[in-house]
C-alpha cells in the first residue's frame, strides 16, 4: 500500500522560507520531495507503510520546530513573524 501526503509551510517572506528550506534540505534528501516557491515550502511524502509515513511527517515537523527555535534565538525572529 502506498501512502501519499503533502505538507505546505507558509512563511512571512521568501527570506524566512529560504532559510528554513536550506536548513531542512540536507536532512530531507532521499526521503521526501521538497519545493520552495517564494514564501512557501511544499513537502511531498510517499511511503510504503503508514508507520513509515507517520515517522517521516513527525521527523519533518520536529525538525521545522527546531529550526524556528534556532531562528528565534539568533535574533532572526523578524524573518518568521510580523
Amino acid at each position: 500500500m502506498k501512502i501519499k501526503g503533502k505538507i505546505c509551510l507558509n512563511y512571512m517572506n521568501s527570506d524566512a522560507a529560504d532559510l528554513v528550506f536550506n536548513s531542512l534540505e540536507i536532512d530531507n534528501k532521499n526521503y521526501l520531495k521538497s519545493e520552495l516557491k517564494e514564501n512557501k515550502i511544499t513537502y511531498t511524502i510517499n511511503n510504503d507503510s503508514l508507520g513509515t509515513f507517520l515517522s517521516t511527517v513527525d521527523d519533518l515537523i520536529s525538525s521545522e520546530i527546531v529550526v524556528e527555535k534556532i531562528i528565534k534565538n539568533t535574533n532572526k525572529e523578524k524573518l518568521l513573524y510580523k
